[in-house]
C-alpha cells in the first residue's frame, strides 16, 4: 500500500504543469518477530513487523485548478487522517477518518462552498 500511496504523489507532482507539489513519507522500521503457523508435522515460519507509518502530500496548481492534499497516520491496526480537494462545482470536500480492527472505518465528510458575488456599476 505505501509504494502505492508514493506513486500517487509522484504522479501529480509530474503530470501538475507550473504547479506546487509535495510529498513526506516516514516509515517506522521495527523489529521483525517470528510467527509460527501450522500444525502436524507441518510447520510454516513467517516474519511480522508492526506497521508504523506516516505519510502527506500536497497539490495546488493554479492552472488546471487541482488542489488537494492528504495526511495520514498508521500505528498497527489503527489509521487515521485527514484529506481535502476541490471539486469541479467549485466546493471542497473535507473528511477526516480513522479505523481500526475494533471498530472498523468511520469517516467524517464535510463539503463547504464558496461564494462568488458580483458587483455591478
Amino acid at each position: 500500500m505505501l509504494k502505492v500511496l508514493i506513486l500517487v504523489g509522484l504522479v501529480g507532482a509530474v503530470v501538475a504543469e507550473h504547479a506546487f507539489s509535495s510529498q513526506h513519507i516516514h516509515k517506522h522500521d521495527g523489529h521483525h518477530e517470528t510467527v509460527h503457523h501450522g500444525h502436524g508435522d507441518k510447520h510454516h515460519h513467517d516474519y511480522y513487523t508492526h506497521p508504523k507509518y506516516e505519510f502527506e502530500y500536497k497539490v495546488e496548481d493554479h492552472h488546471t485548478k487541482d488542489h488537494k492534499s492528504q495526511h495520514e497516520t498508521r500505528d498497527g491496526d489503527a489509521v487515521k487522517g485527514y484529506y481535502a480537494l476541490h471539486e469541479p462545482d467549485g466546493s471542497e470536500r473535507h473528511v477526516h477518518y480513522h479505523g481500526d480492527k475494533h471498530s472498523g472505518f468511520h469517516a467524517d465528510v464535510k463539503h463547504s462552498t464558496h461564494h462568488i458575488y458580483h458587483h455591478h456599476h
